[in-house]
């Protein structure tokens, strides 16, 4: 008896759990007064207004607010300190091109300060953490290719610029 009673209170408790998550029961049917038919210009009433509901509200249900459902194009996933951080590093190269939403940053040729070999770069930071892993550097000279020593070097010096910059901002 106590067993069929926890049951029956942890099946209700699941069904109320499905309906909170799907958005509640619905609004219009047999429960509301309508007839199985309806009319049409209230069925397209109540079509317009769940449209117009849906476009002003994307998220409906609080499980809405655990879904990845950011729109790619306006959403930017990289770490501002390793971005800022490139842009302050290579400041002597030439910016070509920039994209924010991929993390790519390509630089022309540029010769470094007190130094006679001019190189190219193409950074790319693919994740909002400030970690190594984020942080892709490809450097090229006019002669070819650059020693991947440098190439380290460089990133090196554009994760520790990094890091003083959260730790200047974390002062604030």
């Amino acid at each position: 008896m106590v067993f069929s009673r926890a049951a029956r209170f942890a099946s209700f408790g699941v069904i109320g759990l499905a309906l909170a998550a799907c958005g509640g029961l619905p609004t219009s049917g047999i429960g509301s007064g309508d007839s199985l038919g309806g009319s049409g210009a209230r069925s397209q009433q109540q079509g317009a207004a769940q449209a117009q509901r849906s476009e002003r509200l994307e998220r409906s249900t609080i499980w809405d607010l655990f879904d990845n459902n950011d729109d790619p194009n306006t959403t930017v996933e990289v770490n501002k300190y390793i971005w800022n951080a490139s842009l302050d590093v290579l400041n002597f190269l030439p910016i070509q091109s920039v994209d924010p939403f991929t993390g790519v940053i390509v630089t022309g040729y540029g010769t470094p300060p007190g130094g006679g070999r001019a190189y190219r770069a193409t950074i790319y930071v693919q994740d909002p953490a400030l970690d190594a892993r984020s942080l892709k550097v490809a450097l090229e000279s006019r002669g070819g290719t650059v020693a991947p020593d440098t190439v380290r070097a460089v990133e090196d010096a554009i994760l520790t610029r990094a890091r003083q910059l959260r730790i200047a901002d974390s002062r604030l």
